[in-house]
């Protein structure tokens, strides 16, 4: 089914919370005339970049760090900002060296993925990162992280972790995949 967006009539900005979130409230009427007030979170800075770096064809190398969210060291893809100036690409070649100590000669930004769309503007890009090179560059993270090479067919194995858990990270891995078959 194929439907009309449905009419913006207004916006209005405000911050709310103890971290003072930039909130928009839409006025928005669908195209059977209900008319609602949706709400979303805007997402600050310039987007994230999710980065899938293979070492080789069938490795891909992942980071443990500490999650505080969870409160335990995940296993997960190199992940950060896109600072201001950068494009993804850029974006994904520096946080490769500053998290996993790899440079790569070859990069493709494969699509964009968002966190949760019916709430929060925020777009994280997923990145391929290939033919790497070792090179490191100072990061913000208070530890080295751990660098885990991982084979592409035991994704499987890897979904059912209970250290291995964020969703960007798990959906990029599959997308990759699927686009290095050529079915994507």
């Amino acid at each position: 089914m194929s439907r009309r967006l449905p009419t913006i009539h207004a916006i209005t900005e405000r911050l709310e919370g103890p971290a003072d979130r930039q909130v928009e409230e839409l006025d928005l009427e669908f195209s059977n005339g209900e008319r609602r007030r949706f709400h979303r979170l805007k997402a600050g800075g310039h987007g994230a970049v999710v980065v899938v770096p293979l070492i080789d064809d069938e490795t891909v190398l992942l980071v443990r760090e500490y999650a505080a969210g969870v409160h335990r060291y995940e296993l997960g893809l190199v992940k950060g900002r896109i600072d201001a100036g950068e494009s993804p690409a850029q974006a994904a070649d520096r946080e490769l060296k500053e998290e996993a100590g790899y440079g790569a000669h070859r990069i493709d930004v494969l699509r964009s993925m968002s966190l949760a769309p019916t709430y929060m503007n925020h777009q994280s890009w997923l990145v391929l990162a290939r033919d790497l090179y070792p090179e490191r560059l100072p990061g913000d993270e208070p530890e080295e992280l751990e660098v885990v090479p991982w084979k592409l067919d035991a994704l499987d194995q890897l979904m059912l972790r209970e250290d291995f858990s964020e969703g960007r990270s798990l959906a990029a891995l599959f997308v990759a995949r699927e686009w290095l078959r050529g079915n994507a």
